[in-house]
């Protein structure tokens, strides 16, 4: 099945019933199929073409599934630009895909006019109306036609390019085919989320990222998006306690923004379960979150070039096994995960190498860019995710690090996530980001930057003495520097090159 034909199914087996909700308003299942194929017909009534790549400046908002379903059924490339990011990574996002028509929200005006101004030839059009005076699709979709685009959709139509850093600072597009997308899907029912029709997801975290994965599965059994503009925890614990959440996704970073608020009241929550994934999560968070919620927890590591799910770990796997929430989790049913050593052979058991995966969710390729995606694919629907892990005697896979951020002190290979979840577990740490740092005598040297919880104190010197209990001395950090929230990425990853920049 294509995107394009989970679109229609839902819309077909669920039209009256509420698809999408937002603090702003309500939009059933046929409004939403109705108003996205409106507006696709106003893109290509305006001269949107085919297999286009259309920049989508765009925040979690009522219509943001309408209009991300109007790009798949004009057979269009979404480019999304996270509204978070600054102007020049925008710029640089728009002119590096190619990009000649941008669709943005009007509270983005400014931004837009940003974008137009530094690209030359770059079209502008809102869905709403703006303030300054762009072509207005929602307007034009008013006299368009209701019908369904019939168009020749096929497999292998690229219908989004999600660019993606990494930890690295690289940009580069992760391009997901009509089928590669219908592969997420499949993979999220199939080992995340199992929704009845009913059921409510809250999306707090962009709708471009992880959180928008979950949008289809929902539509596909008859539940309902409930689309917040941003996070903050009383909002969204109003929002869940009102709209009746059965089903939340967050990262850590939220979580523990949840546990620190006096909210939170179990009673008063109908949520059946709570997936998180995207950076590690301390030992404290969690331990804090099960007892608050109970076991209703599941753990995803996946990336964007192969969302969402690699492997997962399962509810009844946060029932007090310590070295089991240290992993993550067994690989997905319709993923093949290996660990491979330098010479490309399968390691055994307990052997640390870098991880691959192949599943029909893997990436079509990143977007112009032959020589990477060389390095990248061993095979068709095969990459290479730069991870290091290893499986375990009971074949649970566990993250070691990015091959790209070892650090090699006194000959001695150190892996930051090592040396993170270490003092991660301490009781006084909130976050935690480790790099290295130029060294004459030991080449480099460890440093972590370190975060402390809300009322709690804790010494360099204690620090050091807890990691010295649970790690080899050469693991040990040189120094640790405490600070503010550390830098992080839009899907709220400790950025360690920009950690590496400030040393």
């Amino acid at each position: 099945m294509l995107t394009v034909e989970m679109i229609e199914a839902g819309a077909r087996h669920f039209g009256p019933r509420i698809a999408v909700s937002a603090p702003d308003g309500r939009m059933s299942y046929a409004e939403v199929d109705e108003l996205s194929s409106r507006v696709a017909n106003a893109m290509a009534g305006v001269g949107f073409e085919e297999l286009e790549r259309v920049g989508i400046l765009f925040g979690n908002h009522l219509h943001t599934v309408a209009l991300d379903f109007a790009a798949v059924k004009a057979r269009l490339t979404r480019v999304p630009l996270n509204a978070r990011l600054a102007a020049a990574e925008h710029i640089s996002m728009v002119a590096g895909a190619g990009v000649r028509r941008v669709v943005f929200q009007p509270e983005l005006t400014e931004r837009a006019l940003e974008l137009e101004a530094a690209l030359d030839g770059l079209e502008l059009y809102s869905l709403g109306p703006n303030p300054a005076g762009k072509p207005d699709l929602l307007q034009l979709a008013g006299h368009a036609s209701a019908d369904r685009p019939r168009l020749p959709y096929a497999a292998s139509d690229p219908i989004l390019a999600l660019y993606t850093s990494g930890t690295t600072g690289t940009l580069k597009a992760a391009l997901h085919t009509q089928a590669s997308y219908a592969g997420v899907v499949a993979n999220i029912m199939a080992n995340l989320v199992f929704p009845a029709r009913g059921d409510v997801m809250v999306h707090a975290a962009p709708l471009i990222h992880a959180s928008g994965t979950f949008v289809l599965p929902f539509w596909l059994r008859g539940g309902r998006a409930h689309v917040l503009p941003g996070f903050d925890s009383g909002a969204y614990l109003h929002a869940c306690e009102s709209e009746g959440v059965t089903h939340a996704s967050l990262v850590p970073t939220m979580l523990q923004m949840l546990m620190t608020n006096t909210q939170v009241d179990r009673d008063r929550l109908a949520l059946k379960s709570i997936i998180y994934g995207a950076s590690p999560m301390p030992a404290a968070t969690i331990g804090e979150a099960l007892a608050a919620f109970g076991p209703i927890f599941t753990q995803y590591y996946g990336q964007t070039e192969a969302p969402l799910a690699i492997s997962v770990l399962a509810p009844e796997d946060h029932l007090g096994d310590a070295e089991l929430l240290r992993s993550a989790g067994v690989p997905s049913i319709d993923a093949r995960v290996r660990v491979l050593g330098n010479n490309g052979a399968e390691l055994a058991a307990g052997e640390t190498g870098e991880i691959t995966v192949e599943s029909p969710f893997v990436m079509a390729g990143y977007l112009d860019a032959p020589e990477l995606n060389s390095q990248t694919f061993i095979s068709p629907g095969r990459v290479r995710t730069r991870d290091l892990g290893y499986f375990d005697d009971r074949g649970y896979l566990h993250l070691v690090d990015r091959s790209s951020d070892m650090i090699v002190s006194g000959g001695y290979n150190v892996y930051p996530r090592e040396v993170e979840d270490v003092l991660l577990s301490h009781p006084a740490v909130a976050e935690c980001g480790v790099v290295g740092r130029p060294d004459p005598t030991w080449v480099e040297a460890v440093v972590a930057f370190v975060t402390l919880r809300p009322g709690k104190q804790a010494t360099e010197e204690e620090l050091r003495d807890f990691a010295r209990r649970n790690l080899a001395g050469y693991k040990v950090p040189k120094e640790i520097r405490f600070s503010g929230p550390l830098p992080k990425s839009a899907v709220g990853k400790v950025l360690r090159r920009a950690l590496r920049d400030e040393i």
